[in-house]
């Protein structure tokens, strides 16, 4: 997918019951998933709870239910697939820890987490300014930037994600990443460098 149009399109087909278009509709935000969802699962819990897997539960469920969708656009769907991936996650959650919190409370949390980390990628590069007509065909910026990270080499795209996605110190990156603090942000500087390129191709 392209272009806002195409998503339209897809989105339209997928409604009549257009399996194929279905297909290809909620596998473009794979990527885009599977990183809110490394941001969204505490790290107490990253060692039973694989972000992969997430993505998974929350794509198929989304094609089961893809007729509760009600929106038009690539923004409406976007919210609706983190709305359906933060009750999956508040799922994990509460098997993993108990019940000693509401899952309803659990979930608004998780919704407002994964919203803010989508705002997070959107603005890890702005985009240029765009005429009215260019702004109603534009892709979700946090969409397009998830494609872009996942092109990346793994060191590149690790420390983009742990410096921007997730807001770590240069201290903890370090450590994550077996480097010093100074290597640590060399690696994040030629990874933007990298990055931006890509971004651009889809903007």
């Amino acid at each position: 997918m392209h272009s806002g149009p195409e998503v339209s399109q897809l989105i339209r087909a997928a409604r009549q019951g257009d399996a194929a278009a279905l297909g290809r509709l909620l596998g473009g935000y794979r990527n885009y998933l599977k990183f809110l969802a490394r941001a969204g699962i505490a790290d107490g819990l990253r060692a039973k709870a694989d972000p992969s897997d997430a993505v998974q539960e929350s794509l198929l469920r989304a094609t089961r239910h893809f007729d509760q969708f009600r929106g038009t656009t690539e923004g409406e769907l976007a919210a609706w697939l983190r709305q359906i991936l933060a009750r999956h996650l508040a799922n994990l959650a509460r098997q993993y820890r108990g019940t000693e919190a509401r899952q309803v409370g659990r979930e608004r949390s998780l919704e407002a987490l994964l919203g803010a980390s989508s705002a997070a990628l959107g603005r890890l590069f702005a985009a240029p300014p765009a005429s009215p007509s260019r702004s109603a065909e534009r892709r979700e910026q946090g969409v397009l930037l998830a494609n872009a990270l996942a092109e990346l080499a793994p060191d590149h795209r690790e420390v983009i994600v742990l410096r921007n996605l997730e807001e770590r110190d240069w201290d903890e990156i370090a450590r994550r990443m077996n480097r010093t603090p100074g290597a640590a942000r060399m690696l994040w500087a030629r990874a933007l460098k990298q990055l931006r390129p890509l971004l651009e191709e889809r903007l």
